[in-house]
């Protein structure tokens, strides 16, 4: 492993632990967390949001905004790489995504695309950082623990139905590469454990959340949780953090509790969905995923993440083999992001439910960076393609990205943005930051975009320093 790239991962993992360890130490009451408005909150036009979240860098030129298409020939030269996949027609004439998304290009015309959104610029690039400063709209480290957006959203708006947790996540197991640092921001933060994630990494077993675990006897597994209970209420200041931070994780307890015994939990069991209902959505992980979704966001769960899972060097991340992974992940969403729409739309759902999917940052074969802001190459890109293995998509690249929006007040069949043609296929118009667009987002959820909440007797705003401007353009 690159020894620069090594020693940053540890730097972020340690001031990330930190920041979170002293915002649960400090003194929090109910007054600290009172919420401000410095504008009226907007009329929502989404109840609940989806996130899909395709984790280690999907490459725009091979999803949805293709470029030039160039067939793989033993020789070519690296540099005239664009797109590895031709270019197809979807359903709105001047929208255009590339081979492998013919699904997904069949319901563009419920929703609308971004091709502007740049990453921000945090130096050596980590999948992390990047992924941290995406869910929390700020850029690590911080001095306090910035909570997930689902938090904001669970701790803002409450839950939708009091026996759905209002913030699950979807998909991402914690046990692999860089775990501690993707559970830096899965996390409320200061906002308390009872708006933090309800995570089930793997949907085909979403039911054993929410039941005690196997051979456990109702009865023990309730004197348990009552023990536990009383070693909370019972431990010395500063063991579960403060006074707030106790009553938030006692407050969680109670409400899994209520879970387990509420009808509530059959929106866990995909086994009540067909065998037909299942070939559609597809097998692995992100398809039930997608599908566990449609029916917690049926239950009335507020917040739903859904992740193609961020594991280093596998997926999204395709550091070699850049076009074969890209089909093959191609493959694994474009089936169930599209039945997920067309579900919620059968069911008169779409109107009300935000699904957004995004990624980190975009891929180049040449630019690790942005162009005017290039940062250290992380991978070997030869002059000349040769190998199967170095055709494809390998860099980091920053400068754009794409994002899709479905439902929730989003205006159908709408282009937003625009890249260059020829590399590198930077942002040329309509540029868009990680603050507007999570503006955008809580606009729809009907949040002001400088809503803070007080923590060390200072402002925290749900964009950074409130500064973040919905994009009024995508809303119908």
């Amino acid at each position: 492993m690159n020894n620069s790239r090594h020693w940053d991962r540890r730097r972020f993992l340690k001031t990330a632990s930190a920041a979170t360890l002293a915002a649960m130490a400090c003194p929090f009451s109910k007054q600290m967390l009172a919420a401000e408005a410095a504008a009226a909150a907007p009329k929502a036009t989404a109840d609940r949001l989806i996130i899909l979240w395709m984790a280690g860098g999907m490459a725009h030129t091979e999803t949805f905004d293709p470029k030039r298409y160039a067939p793989f020939e033993s020789g070519m030269p690296s540099n005239s790489v664009l797109s590895t996949f031709p270019a197809i027609d979807t359903v709105v004439d001047n929208i255009k995504f590339s081979q492998g998304l013919e699904k997904v290009g069949k319901v563009i015309d419920r929703g609308a695309l971004i091709r502007s959104y740049t990453a921000g610029d945090l130096g050596f690039i980590l999948h992390t950082r990047h992924q941290y400063q995406w869910h929390t709209g700020y850029a690590p480290p911080q001095t306090v623990a910035a909570p997930h957006i689902g938090a904001v959203i669970a701790r803002t708006l409450g839950p939708l139905n009091l026996a759905v947790p209002a913030f699950i996540d979807i998909g991402q197991r914690f046990d692999v590469g860089e775990g501690e640092e993707l559970k830096s921001f899965h996390t409320a933060g200061f906002l308390g454990s009872e708006h933090g994630p309800f995570v089930i990494s793997n949907p085909d077993q979403a039911l054993d959340s929410v039941r005690p675990p196997e051979g456990m006897s109702p009865t023990r597994f309730q004197n348990r949780t009552k023990f536990y209970k009383d070693l909370v209420k019972e431990s010395p200041v500063g063991e579960f953090g403060g006074d707030y931070q106790k009553e938030s994780l006692l407050r969680s307890m109670e409400n899994a509790y209520a879970l387990l015994n509420s009808p509530a939990a059959k929106a866990f069991d995909l086994s009540l969905e067909s065998a037909e209902v299942r070939a559609k959505y597809g097998e692995g992980r992100f398809g039930p995923g997608c599908l566990l979704a449609r029916r917690l966001a049926e239950a009335g769960a507020r917040f739903i993440e859904v992740t193609s899972e961020y594991i280093p060097f596998v997926y999204w991340d395709t550091h070699e083999n850049g076009h074969t992974r890209a089909a093959d992940m191609k493959s694994q969403i474009d089936g169930p992001i599209s039945q997920l729409v067309l579900d919620l739309e059968e069911r008169g759902l779409l109107d009300r439910t935000l699904i957004v999917l995004a990624s980190e940052f975009s891929r180049d074969m040449m630019t690790e960076g942005k162009p005017d802001k290039k940062v250290k190459d992380q991978v070997t890109v030869p002059d000349v393609v040769k190998e199967m293995k170095y055709y494809g998509m390998h860099r980091h690249f920053t400068d754009a990205g794409s994002v899709l929006l479905f439902g929730g007040g989003i205006k159908k069949g709408y282009l937003h943005g625009k890249t260059a043609d020829e590399r590198p296929c930077k942002t040329i118009e309509n540029r868009v930051v990680i603050e507007d667009l999570h503006a955008t987002i809580y606009r729809a959820m009907g949040i002001s975009p400088k809503l803070s909440y007080e923590i060390e007797e200072r402002p925290f705003y749900v964009t950074r320093d409130g500064l973040g401007r919905p994009i009024e353009e995508l809303f119908g």
